[in-house]
């Protein structure tokens, strides 16, 4: 397909049918992801295609308890985990969680609860030897370190919308990293950085919708004019 069609219709899905994605599939969306940008060239990222039903599930199971947290957060009207944030009135939300969780185990479940029935799961990490992380020894918080594994990520999520395939990208399993660690036997220098969900939509998005860029688009300063398209 077009590719500025492919950038403005790729979002993030959830909803899966029931067919599987076979490896032969899986090898072709990486084969093209590996081109992703990163930096000096190091690529730094490393696949675990999750295929056992026990690995699903032990990702199932460490995925719903951050799950529910992040949903206690956003019915407090709180972004979950902002950098800033009211971390007290974070506190008590996340209290709710628990709540939260037995209300969704006595319902059908959605994406989180049937994590494990998702065609394929890819567990994607960062090598820490191989960033070049200039934010390292700074006294906040910061994005940097994601910019040479991330867009390998995206690059997969591209690559699926050429097949027709669907995903989406979650961090929600490095709340328990050290879980995700031992159940994968994954060494230290390396990091979990997301899981990406991918099969054959339900529903393949084709309008989506974004802030215009003069709405976060600036000239010259943080409150300089804003940029202008044409018209």
């Amino acid at each position: 397909m077009d590719l500025i069609d492919a950038l403005r219709s790729t979002g993030a899905v959830r909803d899966f049918l029931p067919e599987p994605v076979d490896d032969e599939v899986v090898h072709r969306l990486l084969d093209t992801a590996r081109f992703a940008p990163n930096g000096g060239n190091r690529q730094a990222w490393r696949a675990i295609v999750v295929r056992d039903p026990a690995r699903k599930a032990a990702l199932r199971d460490l995925y719903l308890p951050g799950w529910y947290e992040y949903l206690a957060q956003s019915a407090a009207g709180l972004v979950p985990w902002a950098p800033v944030t009211d971390r007290e009135a974070e506190e008590r939300a996340i209290g709710g969680a628990p709540a939260l969780g037995e209300v969704a185990a006595a319902g059908p479940g959605g994406f989180a609860e049937h994590l494990d029935d998702v065609p394929a799961l890819i567990l994607v990490l960062a090598d820490l030897r191989k960033l070049a992380t200039v934010d390292r020894d700074l006294d906040h918080y910061t994005l940097v370190g994601g910019a040479s594994v991330y867009p390998f990520v995206w690059s997969v999520l591209l690559a699926a919308r050429a097949e027709g395939l669907a995903g989406v990208m979650t961090t929600m399993v490095v709340r328990r990293e050290a879980e995700v660690r031992a159940a994968f036997g994954i060494p230290d220098h390396l990091t979990v950085a997301a899981l990406v969900a991918l099969g054959r939509p339900v529903r393949q998005p084709s309008r989506l919708t974004r802030q215009p860029v003069e709405e976060f688009t600036t000239v010259d300063s943080f409150d300089g004019p804003t940029l202008r398209g044409p018209g």
